[in-house]
């Protein structure tokens, strides 16, 4: 099967590339400006008629779309151009897409609701309000998708962590090195998602025809970043304290962030796919990987 993959320089891309290589695989990947001798095509996914000219060049069999502005805080200030990105240049590509009969999976984010209550969010759930840009952005882009094809799958994540990429957990250990004390938050709950447990699964996915709205995390239990936190000072070694506040206490944040993220996978199971391991094994897979 030859896959057409987006946004190959970052976490998750680059971690499907190397999923389908080691499978067998014939796997294009594409990013906005990729170094010249990394062998991806350099492609603006909002220019039209260049996805246009690439996608019926490469005529792939799937395409794995990873691109998106992610920056959840930036994007208040940009949202014109957030926007041309995330449902935009999905849009371009879901359109050559039903024109070559390609199936495409699109990557999304629990953002896509309102981050309220406690109950975890169904995949094929339609009460959607997203709090901020990125969020609406992203439904977007699903929506573009849904109504562009019949051959599609919408996998929503949430707080993704990768090798190639900065992340939370970076982040926790950098800021952990310098400071003896941390403040974190304890009532915005979800479930970390290992990119590269997430890439074998993509990959599961499209190697069928088992379309559809998914939800993906790994398994392991819903958290607080507040508990996230600990568990990543606990099995770095570090001896740094974490403090619990709530969302209102810690501040700085620009745009709005739900509080429930937890995602129900249940669909996963049902449909015959492997779940993902739990997240404290992946953190602990993830600190021996990038471990110095």
């Amino acid at each position: 099967m030859k896959v057409f993959v987006t946004g190959v320089c970052g976490q998750l891309g680059h971690d499907v590339m190397k999923e389908l290589q080691k499978r067998g695989h014939e796997a294009v990947g594409s990013d906005l400006a990729p170094a010249e001798d990394s062998g991806y095509i350099a492609l603006d996914i909002t220019d039209a008629e260049a996805v246009r000219r690439v996608l019926l060049e490469q005529k792939p069999d799937a395409v794995i779309h990873c691109a998106a502005w992610t920056a959840v805080d930036a994007a208040e200030d940009c949202e014109e151009k957030v926007r041309a990105i995330n449902a935009g240049g999905t849009g371009h590509i879901a359109k050559v897409c039903r024109a070559l009969d390609c199936k495409i999976l699109y990557i999304s984010t629990d953002y896509v609701f309102d981050g309220q209550g406690e109950q975890p969010w169904e995949p094929d759930c339609k009460a959607y309000a997203p709090l901020n840009v990125y969020g609406q952005t992203k439904l977007e882009g699903e929506q573009a998708v849904a109504e562009l094809l019949e051959k599609f799958f919408v996998v929503r994540i949430a707080w993704v962590f990768g090798k190639n990429g900065s992340n939370f957990i970076k982040t926790m250990l950098n800021v952990g090195k310098k400071y003896d004390t941390l403040r974190v938050v304890k009532d915005q709950v979800g479930t970390p998602t290992y990119t590269l447990d997430l890439s074998r699964l993509l990959v599961d996915m499209v190697e069928t025809e088992k379309y559809g709205f998914y939800h993906a995390t790994n398994e392991g239990g819903y958290i607080s970043w507040y508990e996230f936190a600990c568990e990543i000072f606990r099995q770095a070694g570090y001896p740094t304290k974490v403090i619990p506040v709530t969302t209102e206490e810690y501040g700085l944040s620009k745009a709005a962030r739900p509080f429930n993220s937890r995602l129900d996978k249940s669909k996963l199971i049902a449909a015959g796919f492997k779940p993902l391991p739990t997240w404290q094994d992946a953190l602990r897979r993830y600190l021996k990987e990038t471990e110095d």
